[in-house]
């Protein structure tokens, strides 16, 4: 028996079959995940397997490029799939054994789901901002504050803003010495992500962002752990709002 054609190498219309065919325009990022993860479980491809190349997985799906490519983003974050630069996106292992809990959060489907895991993160945050003004070390503190130079540096850049903003809560998690916390957050991060991307679009909010993260980090710094949760709860609000917008969008 000749060997199981791999996926990469699967014709347009085996592929169509096996992803369910076009994706509409509304809520592409989500609509990509939800179809890869339901081909990851499929007998169309193995554990170990290189996925198609981006350009034809957003060909069959109907979406752009950037659509498959923060849907894989955040699927390598989950540990779903791993990148290999210069060689292809490889399937870890099946989705249903990977991602149970995601699975039944809904994993950015749709916008109810999204609220949730940003109340979520609400509380999470604030805790970690809590446990961070206790716990934080002098290389975290600098972490902190150079991100935070880089968002002062560019409201313009909305790319290079939010990398910032992600990597700043990303050293607050790690400030908290509680690796749980620090690990659902990253997951939930991972999984608003693009909303986040895309309400950051106006120079007024960059700069409110701004204005919450300096009062965020002079509370750790200055160890007060009551002022910092307050300082994360005021930005976790001013952050919801923002969100809520574009959500009500799709």
């Amino acid at each position: 028996m000749p060997p199981r054609p791999r996926p990469s190498e699967s014709t347009q219309e085996e592929l169509s079959g096996a992803l369910g065919g076009t994706i509409g325009a509304a809520s592409a990022v989500a609509e990509v995940t939800r179809r890869l993860l339901a081909y990851f479980s499929s007998d169309a491809v193995q554990p170990g397997d290189r996925l198609p190349p981006e350009r034809q997985l957003a060909l069959t799906l109907g979406v752009g490029r950037s659509a498959v490519r923060e849907a894989l983003a955040a699927l390598e974050i989950l540990g779903v799939v791993n990148v290999r630069p210069g060689s292809g996106t490889y399937l870890r292992g099946r989705a249903s054994e990977l991602l149970p809990q995601t699975l039944s959060w809904g994993l950015l489907i749709n916008t109810p789901q999204t609220e949730e895991l940003i109340g979520v993160r609400h509380g999470l945050e604030v805790q970690a901002a809590r446990l961070a003004a206790q716990s934080a070390t002098p290389e975290l503190l600098d972490e902190m504050e150079q991100q935070l130079l880089t968002m002062e540096g560019s409201t313009g850049d909305y790319e290079t803003f939010v990398a910032a903003d992600m990597r700043f809560h990303q050293a607050v998690a790690l400030a908290s010495q509680n690796a749980l916390i620090s690990d659902l957050l990253q997951t939930v991060r991972s999984l608003i992500r693009v909303w986040v991307e895309r309400s950051m679009h106006d120079s007024a909010h960059a700069q409110l962002a701004v204005k919450d993260h300096r009062a965020l980090f002079e509370a750790i710094s200055a160890g007060d752990a009551d002022q910092a949760a307050a300082a994360m709860n005021i930005h976790m609000e001013s952050a919801l709002q923002r969100l809520s917008k574009y959500l009500d969008r799709d």
